[in-house]
């Protein structure tokens, strides 16, 4: 379970101070699938970083059953980082030198997880295995992407803006691959976007305004990727 109580966070100087987060609580259930909605600026991606470990809070805790990784060292944090959770981003941050099995292999080694190769399968990219990232279309960048996430076996997966730069139908694909992978391993996602469709996907949607979190509520029925609109 993941708890959040009272995150502020900010940037900037004395001068210039821009409060993006203004006292932030909520909690994240194991495996629970959540999407955080809100307009540009409203700090869904920086709730997002500072549940993940990838920013600190200037106040307010984020716990991870009952652990309190806004007071670990940093050295505490890069290993729990490596060792619990998984990013996705918009961009796809592979390395171009390396092909698909290499890239996915830099995630799964972090867990010596010798059987990585499953989840190349599992996101349909098992006859590609000797691609460079460049030989790849955008879709399948990005599902290397997922498939490179997954390989580290983490508890959470953050995405952020997964389909951002990605057309309806490979769109839809690649979280279809995350939905499916999602109900098989149990792990807890948490999906930063701003798109309202995807939020019927989720278990619980949690929408931000101005820094402030103005709702949080279940869906009684989850939708698969291709019955949500787009």
């Amino acid at each position: 379970m993941i708890q959040v109580k009272e995150v502020v966070k900010s940037f900037g100087n004395k001068e210039n101070l821009n409060k993006v987060l203004k006292g932030i609580s909520l909690t994240i259930k194991d495996g629970e699938f959540v999407v955080i909605l809100g307009a540009s600026g409203s700090g869904k991606s920086t709730l997002l970083n500072v549940i993940s470990g990838l920013e600190r809070p200037d106040s307010g805790r984020v716990s991870y059953d009952s652990k309190d990784i806004s007071r670990l060292s940093d050295k505490a944090l890069t290993e729990f980082r490596k060792d619990k959770v998984g990013f996705i981003f918009q961009q796809y941050y592979l390395l171009p030198n390396l092909n698909v099995d290499k890239n996915v292999r830099m995630g799964a080694d972090l867990a010596g997880n010798g059987e990585y190769r499953q989840i190349i399968e599992a996101v349909g990219l098992g006859g590609k295995l000797d691609k460079y990232p460049s030989e790849l279309s955008g879709g399948e960048q990005q599902r290397v992407s997922v498939a490179r996430a997954l390989a580290k076996k983490p508890e959470v997966l953050f995405l952020d803006e997964p389909t951002g730069a990605l057309d309806e139908q490979t769109g839809r694909l690649v979280l279809d691959y995350i939905s499916k992978l999602h109900g098989k391993y149990h792990f807890t996602i948490v999906m930063v976007t701003h798109n309202l469709n995807i939020a019927e996907m989720a278990d619980t949607v949690i929408r931000m305004n101005s820094g402030k979190i103005v709702e949080i509520y279940e869906n009684q029925m989850t939708k698969t990727a291709y019955e949500i609109g787009w």
